[in-house]
């Protein structure tokens, strides 16, 4: 069992909340949430191995699942189901699953975390192999239904990471990559909801953020490989375009049109003035890395950017 469980420590500062204003309440709560920047520099180098785990297994064709309970459930859904939109990945390629359940994400379905053989089932549902990632949420550090799906994969030879909010928890002991974002009592005594759920929220969001740059669906720090599925996307590429390669938008409209709205192409074509035929060839053997394939295209040809 975890030695020593921060999460469900009383916090002295908040001891008389229940007679404070409402501004001393938002105060204390601003002031705790202080510490979550502290517990975040202490994890620096463990979130930076996860992220280089989730990009050694992606180019080995590798998905990532995600897996927690209550809260850390739905923070690792919520970053799952932005990830398409945000990087075009498929779906089935970063996957979040939450215990009870889809419905657990509107509804409190906590009692399901003490499934023990829920999350097996259903990584075994999506074929989950030693090519994977699992990444475990918990802020505790003991949530059966995490603990669970990890010793699953260690059983396979997949890579784990674990992601939790007390010091040497259950969940580190079973992960290759432990993250332990400790960042003290809440204001409401095991709350975690608060200051673990903003720090899980920021971890996972590191995570999934660095990977996506490491594999090159950012450029500069512009987002290069989102969806265009609605007018807002649609005028954001025309924008960056412009930005990145320093043309009229009326030019990028154009531009854009005729890469058939693939603004990595666009952005290919204006810097290097070539065929759509040949920036999705270089940006094909490049494995979609923009930067990697505009410098393959000078150094092909031989000449400096």
């Amino acid at each position: 069992m975890s030695k020593r469980r921060v999460t469900e420590t009383v916090n002295q500062k908040s001891i008389s909340i229940d007679e404070m204003s409402s501004p001393d309440i938002v105060s204390l709560m601003v002031e705790e949430d202080k510490a979550i920047y502290h517990g975040m520099n202490n994890i620096i180098s463990q979130i930076a191995a996860g992220i280089d785990i989730i990009v050694e297994q992606w180019k080995k064709d590798g998905r990532v699942f995600v897996v927690g309970a209550g809260t850390s459930g739905r923070i690792g859904i919520l970053d799952a189901a932005e990830l398409g939109p945000t990087f075009s990945i498929p779906d089935e390629r970063w996957t979040g699953f939450i215990a009870g359940g889809y419905e657990a994400m509107w509804k409190p379905l906590e009692q399901h975390e003490d499934d023990e053989n829920k999350s097996v089932e259903e990584l075994k549902e999506h074929s989950f192999s030693n090519k994977d990632v699992l990444i475990g949420l918990t802020a505790s550090g003991t949530t059966p239904y995490v603990l669970t799906a990890l010793k699953y994969a260690n059983k396979l030879g997949a890579r784990t990471i674990s992601v939790s909010c007390n010091p040497q928890t259950d969940a580190s002991s079973l992960s290759e990559c432990a993250i332990e974002a400790v960042v003290g009592p809440e204001v409401i005594k095991g709350s975690t909801r608060l200051k673990a759920g903003t720090a899980q929220k920021m971890v996972i969001n590191m995570l999934s953020t660095g990977a996506m740059i490491r594999l090159g669906k950012v450029y500069q720090n512009q987002m290069v490989d989102m969806q265009l599925i609605n007018k807002k996307l649609v005028i954001r590429a025309e924008q960056t375009l412009a930005e990145v390669t320093d043309i009229p938008e009326s030019e990028a409209r154009i531009l854009l049109q005729e890469s058939d709205y693939d603004l990595k192409v666009a952005i290919f074509r204006s810097m290097t003035s070539s065929s759509v035929e040949e920036a999705k060839a270089l940006l094909l053997e490049e494995n979609g890395h923009l930067k990697n394939a505009i410098q393959r295209y000078f150094t092909k040809k031989g000449i400096g950017e």
